[in-house]
């Protein structure tokens, strides 16, 4: 018996009162690192409870530095900055979720309620790009948390970012499926101008319908491919990014995806297979179950094909795009729509040379 999404989560960790709406999750299990768990109980009292939406909250964490480094082998960028701890977005499939766990919360409404903002970051930032043993490479934004989720509009702080980062003439990549890239237009225009930025929207299906059950909080599909068509038209490089494809649920999109996001200014293309880590498989498996209880069992089945008969597989050069029948079958689909939408070109790699820290009031003035 499937749950109905009216009555609230399925999980008995969220009071029965308690309205979710626009939320991916339907459950907020306690996190693996937790040694309690919290189940409600019916105490006998037969008294009615008051309903009450789940808002979002927002803490604050001071950052002790801004750039995370990373040596995956299947990335293509070392480093990268999180202005945010969780993302209001609330995309099911979120392969972050599981980092909620450390702030000892749920990866399920947890992860897209209780969001932590970085306050400082820039400054932090700034202090590591004038470190004398800093050795610039391509910063990458919104690889783990979307930096441009709602809560941006209030804490400005990837604009912040930004602004440093221009400053330094430091190559940067973003990725986000947020309209509000737009804001900061005046800051990436320029930089993409001098070889410094490239932009991935984040754009997974066309259907108005699906989007809303799977990225609730995020740009709707279209508005996404207006920002593709604000930022070509301002001279930003910009790659539509169909992450992840669904087996059984969304790539049957691939070629009038790709094909909408050229028509929209789009040059070029990558795509990446849906990941299920940890506790990102019970959250997917249980939206499937809620929304389309009659694929299920066929998405499910497709996606251990492409996953050597797992939920997942987290081996470096696997995770990303599976093997198999499934998986070879949507890399030639996504090759030959590339071709036909001319999205197979390659940019040419950042600039590195112009990177410099500004002077300060007090620096000694170089001689050249």
């Amino acid at each position: 018996m499937f749950h109905d999404a009216a009555m609230g989560p399925t999980d008995e960790t969220v009071p029965s009162g308690l309205r979710t709406r626009a939320r991916a999750a339907t459950s907020n299990a306690t996190g693996r690192y937790e040694t309690c768990s919290r189940t409600n109980f019916d105490d006998g009292w037969e008294m009615a409870e008051d309903e009450r939406l789940l808002r979002t909250e927002v803490t604050f964490e001071r950052p002790r530095s801004a750039i995370s480094y990373n040596r995956s082998p299947d990335l293509p960028f070392d480093r990268s900055i999180n202005p945010y701890r969780g993302c209001e977005h609330g995309c099911i499939y979120c392969f972050a979720r599981p980092t909620h766990a450390y702030l000892n919360l749920s990866a399920g409404l947890d992860f897209e309620t209780r969001l932590i903002a970085r306050p400082g970051i820039a400054a932090v930032l700034e202090q590591e790009l004038r470190a004398k043993s800093y050795a610039p490479r391509t910063i990458a934004l919104g690889t783990n948390t979307d930096p441009y989720q709602p809560i941006e509009a209030a804490h400005l702080l990837m604009r912040q970012i930004l602004e440093v980062l221009s400053v330094h003439n430091h190559p940067t990549a973003i990725v986000t499926k947020g309209a509000m890239i737009e804001r900061d237009i005046d800051i990436l225009a320029p930089m993409a101008a001098k070889g410094l930025l490239r932009v991935g929207i984040s754009l997974t299906t066309l259907d108005d319908t699906l989007a809303r059950r799977l990225e609730p909080r995020a740009a709707a599909p279209r508005r996404r491919l207006a920002v593709i068509r604000r930022l070509a038209d301002a001279g930003i490089p910009v790659r539509v990014m169909m992450s992840p494809i669904i087996p059984g649920l969304t790539d049957h999109e691939i070629d009038p995806l790709l094909g909408a996001a050229a028509k929209a200014g789009a040059t070029a293309a990558n795509w990446a297979m849906l990941r299920l880590p940890l506790e990102v498989a019970p959250l997917f498996r249980e939206w499937l179950g809620l929304h389309y209880p009659d694929r299920a069992a066929k998405v499910m089945g497709r996606i251990r094909d492409t996953h050597g008969g797992k939920d997942y597989d987290p081996e470096w050069g696997r995770r990303m795009r599976g093997q198999g029948i499934w998986s070879d079958t949507i890399r030639a689909q996504f090759d030959l729509a590339m071709r036909r939408h001319g999205l197979d070109l390659h940019h040419p790699p950042m600039r590195l040379d112009l990177f410099r820290p500004p002077p300060r009031a007090g620096d000694q003035l170089s001689l050249f």
